[in-house]
């Protein structure tokens, strides 16, 4: 249809000009493209991290994606390498996404950039390995009524299922509540060695400060959070506690990091504790929120917990503190990675809002039933009818503009002596008595002044070549009888200005009826349908009332431009009209003034060339006056 063809060349004609070329486009097939720039300063060197990248309205076209962000892909500064991600979430009705990247060589002093391409509806979804070989667990909390499935390659699931908590620090997370604790079975890479290197590191929400809360344990080793203080304790020895409590009812990111005999505590990224030991080797399952068997003084965690991570590595200060600043919402990470707007792979362009809004009209227009499709229709014919006069009507009043201008130009010293023109002459009538070249005449003759003139010279001529005794003037009688054929010019002229201009004003009255009569009609067709379905449900209903009110969009579209044009048009009609007006009575009495009735005494006489015409060619003498 067309409307459905006006729509995608509407929207890349708004795609305005951007910095980059079309040459470093990673592929064609993606259409979109935004910037992203991660910046460490505040955070060190951290080497290759993976890295959080919130997606919401601010920053990212949902509605230019797939719906479930499968031809999402993220792409190396090169412009050629595909950087590893995971997707935790992507919801597109809600527009909101977390994606996992990773990405080598983070230091402090030299911003990581990378590109996300997206837009390519035929991609599928892929699955890489977002976090590097020394990471051996990451939990993201994701699911619902199942255990926890290990991000990484080495598939350390959990053995048993916690509780979901919705909207927890990055999508869901795992509520404890002093219930069983989260078991995760050992592995070959889960396995401690007696004072191997290790990090653990994950986002805790303590819903009330208490002594000796567990928040991770294995045989030997316990992570507690002591009347909301940081504690580590490795084969019965404890960490100094001379950290802060914790904020209830508030995440932090907690870490800790062994290496060799020393184990240090760390608090949104920065050091909190230190144990003068080392992990305890062990085999026995790793368990989050409690203790396998009660102990004095302590007791199960109750809170909350979110993107549980452990490497079996010493992750340096700078890798703990770009976590805990990009994995936050304050407003250091929003400074820390940063989305740039969106680009458009035709040259580089970026879209603009209209283009989004016109992309959102396609998605309707999928939806219109037929009877929508011949309201549009009889609307689209409306405007092309419209826009013909119309333009054409423009053209043509301002040549008409141009020629009365140079007209009353050459009547300014022409009406100074009316009988300087030969009225039996073809020429100096054409040429205004002779004062007009060619070219000039070539724009008088558009001017409906002129053809008014040529009207009363017509009349003139006729009455003065009429009988040889009336060449010094005009009877009262035979000036009311050309005011009556000047008044017939006037109408005719005025005719042919308002010309096709009832398609204009057809479409101001139609168009609205038009399209509300296709708005009505696929409202009714659309409760029909659920009537006989029996299925009433938000999207069910949605894009059927969506796609019916845009044949009203669609006609008030023709009325509204159809208005102002019309107004436009018609007031530069009336300046016509009025300047003919004027025109026909300044001539009326100019001609009464040189040409008055016999007896009466004329400024000026015929002119002799005048005078010489009707002698030389008297009328037959079945014309001559009885």
């Amino acid at each position: 249809m067309l409307l459905r063809s006006l729509i995608p060349v509407l929207s890349t004609a708004l795609f305005l000009p951007s910095a980059h070329a079309a040459s470093d486009w990673w592929n064609k097939e993606w259409t979109q493209r935004q910037p992203v720039t991660l910046d460490a300063k505040e955070a060190g060197d951290a080497g290759t991290a993976t890295v959080l990248v919130r997606l919401h309205t601010g920053n990212f076209q949902f509605e230019s994606a797939r719906d479930d962000g499968g031809d999402i892909r993220f792409i190396a500064e090169d412009g050629k390498t595909v950087l590893p991600y995971q997707i935790e979430k992507y919801d597109g009705l809600m527009q909101e996404a977390y994606a996992w990247v990773k990405v080598p060589a983070v230091k402090a002093g030299a911003p990581v950039k990378f590109s996300l391409y997206y837009g390519n509806s035929k991609a599928a979804a892929e699955t890489a390995a977002a976090y590097d070989a020394d990471t051996a667990l990451v939990y993201h909390f994701a699911e619902h009524g199942t255990a926890a499935v290990d991000a990484t390659a080495n598939k350390n699931n959990a053995g048993n299922a916690g509780v979901v908590s919705e909207g927890a620090l990055i999508g869901a997370g795992l509520r404890l509540a002093g219930g069983e604790p989260v078991a995760v079975p050992n592995s070959p890479t889960l396995e401690w060695k007696a004072n191997q290197a290790l990090t653990w590191s994950a986002w805790v929400k303590p819903a009330a400060l208490r002594p000796g809360a567990v928040v991770f344990s294995r045989e030997g080793f316990r992570l507690l959070l002591d009347q909301g203080v940081p504690v580590v304790e490795s084969n019965g020895t404890r960490s100094s506690s001379g950290g802060a409590p914790l904020v209830a009812g508030a995440w932090s990111h907690l870490a800790f990091v062994a290496e060799g005999a020393t184990i240090k505590l760390y608090v949104n990224g920065t050091i909190a504790g230190t144990l003068g030991a080392g992990l305890p080797a062990s085999n026995a399952p790793l368990l989050i929120g409690g203790l396998a068997a009660a102990a004095p003084n302590t007791e199960r965690f109750n809170g909350e917990l979110d993107e549980l991570e452990i490497s079996t590595v010493a992750r340096p200060e700078g890798w703990l503190k770009l976590a805990a600043l990009g994995q936050g919402t304050t407003e250091a990470a929003s400074k820390l990675l940063v989305v740039g707007e969106m680009e458009g792979s035709e040259g580089g362009g970026k879209e603009s809002e209209v283009a989004k809004q016109l992309g959102l009209f396609g998605d309707i227009a999928k939806n219109m039933q037929f009877d929508g499709w011949i309201a549009i229709g009889v609307c689209a014919i409306m405007i092309a009818a419209g826009w013909t006069v119309a333009v054409k009507k423009f053209f043509y009043l301002n040549s008409i503009q141009k020629g009365s201008r140079e007209f009353l130009k050459q009547w300014k010293q022409l009406s100074s002596d009316l009988t300087a023109i030969d009225h039996t002459d073809a020429d100096s009538v054409g040429s205004l008595g002779g004062q007009t070249d060619a070219k000039t005449q070539s724009h008088v003759k558009r001017s409906p002044l002129y053809h008014i003139y040529h009207i009363g010279s017509e009349e003139i001529r006729h009455r003065i070549t009429r009988d040889k005794t009336r060449t010094q003037g005009l009877s009262g009688r035979s000036i009311e009888a050309i005011r009556a054929s000047l008044d017939a010019g006037l109408v005719h002229e005025n005719h042919r200005l308002t010309k096709g201009l009832v398609f204009l004003t057809m479409s101001i009255a139609g168009g609205p009826y038009v399209g509300l009569l296709g708005t009505v009609v696929g409202v009714m067709m659309t409760f029909a349908v659920i009537a006989r379905s029996g299925e009433v449900d938000v999207n069910s209903i949605a894009p059927g009332i969506a796609s019916a009110l845009l044949a009203t969009v669609v006609g008030l579209v023709v009325a509204i431009p159809a208005l102002f044009i019309y107004s436009y048009l018609n007031s530069k009609i009336k300046d016509n009209m009025g300047t003919m007006q004027v025109f026909i009575d300044e001539f009326i009495a100019k001609m009464a003034e040189f040409y008055p009735p016999a007896g009466e005494n004329s400024p000026h006489a015929p002119s002799a060339a005048t005078q010489a015409q009707v002698n030389a060619h008297p009328l037959p003498k079945a014309l001559e006056p009885v």
